[in-house]
């Protein structure tokens, strides 16, 4: 059975991760080329290094404090699940607000969990006022079917901030 609730930063540690599994076989990205997107390939393992975590748990704990959405999965009590979104609307009347993070364990990727993560931040957002979610979302061919699938897309107006972090990503929208 799988269970969903917010998290608070003080529950924001290591071993919440312990039984979370975050690795992708990326083969092929989205880039854009001539104003155009083409597929690419791109190979790479996506793994996240201890170091990765303490940078997502302080990031997540700072969302937290600051106001903002930590809602995660647990299957048998353990954490398979997280999304999160930052409190504060940008992007002038888009009234966005930012998707920072979504993340479903590896063996459970394609189990639904991702899809309800997704509409918790939507409903979220909608209730703090945003119009939109913003996304800088990962390349990769799959998670941009994902996020494709769930309705997101271009973003009408791309956060200059994202874009300097993750050249590669693909800058999306959601209207709520």
């Amino acid at each position: 059975m799988i269970q969903y609730r917010n998290l608070s930063s003080d529950e924001l540690c290591p071993e919440l991760f312990r039984s979370f599994t975050r690795h992708q076989a990326v083969t092929k990205c989205w880039r854009r080329e001539g104003g155009e997107w083409v597929i690419k390939d791109a190979p790479f393992i996506d793994d996240w290094t201890d170091g990765d975590y303490q940078t997502l748990i302080s990031c997540l704990k700072n969302t937290a404090v600051t106001g903002g959405l930590v809602h995660a999965a647990f299957v048998d009590g353990a954490l398979k699940g997280f999304v999160s979104v930052e409190a504060g609307l940008f992007g002038g009347e888009h009234r966005y607000l930012d998707l920072s993070s979504i993340h479903v364990s590896e063996e459970l990727r394609g189990s639904g969990i991702g899809s309800a993560l997704f509409n918790a931040a939507r409903t979220w957002a909608r209730a703090n006022g945003a119009k939109k979610l913003y996304i800088s979302a990962h390349s990769a061919v799959e998670t941009q079917a994902f996020y494709r699938g769930l309705g997101c897309v271009d973003a009408a107006v791309c956060d200059k901030r994202h874009i300097e972090a993750e050249p590669f990503d693909c800058q999306l929208e959601y209207e709520l």
